[in-house]
């Protein structure tokens, strides 16, 4: 039913898998500590990289819906398209807050710990689970099935949690902004 497994795509796939962990993860790191001024007020930027996370649980529902019918094609599909909504939101939020002071969340009470759980949750599994992400998308890019269908099995709720709790603090954030 699928083609052979191209096991040296596959490795060669899985070495940019990493890299572009290893580079994604340098640059979180840095723009914390680093502020770019490029003259530009990117201030319009957090409510289009919510839009892009909300894009990426609904093409990941959906790829979990055809995957579940066994229409492979448009399973991967949606996973492409949950990736170029993905890629395109990391270059948002690295453009953004390279460039601008963090906001910090501004209501007290029971609700500013939930904001925080569920921010901290956010960003730590989004920083654990990139890698994991992109070995998955390779296993089953590269026809490994039985390999891919076993790490999607973890990585796709985590995946989905970070895509849906991304656009639930931005609005948590959105009256605390300046």
């Amino acid at each position: 039913m699928y083609p052979k497994p191209n096991n040296i795509l596959a490795a060669q796939l899985t070495k940019v898998s990493i890299g572009v962990s290893v580079v994604v993860l340098l640059l979180v790191g840095l723009m914390r500590r680093v502020k770019i001024d490029l003259g530009i007020d990117f201030s319009f930027i957090p409510p289009i990289s919510a839009l892009l996370n909300t894009l990426v649980a609904v093409c990941l529902l959906l790829a979990l819906y055809f995957v579940k019918r066994k229409d492979i094609q448009n399973h991967k599909r949606s996973i492409y398209s949950a990736l170029a909504f993905s890629a395109l939101f990391l270059i948002c939020y690295v453009l953004y807050h390279f460039t601008t002071v963090e906001t910090s969340y501004c209501h007290d009470g029971n609700i500013k710990y939930i904001y925080y759980f569920l921010l901290i949750t956010h960003i730590v599994l989004a920083g654990i689970s990139l890698p994991f992400i992109l070995l998955t998308f390779t296993k089953g890019f590269t026809y490994q099935v039985e390999k891919h269908k076993k790490m999607a099995r973890w990585v796709f709720p985590i995946w989905l949690y970070v895509a849906i709790t991304g656009p639930i603090c931005y609005l948590m954030l959105k009256s605390c902004y300046l």
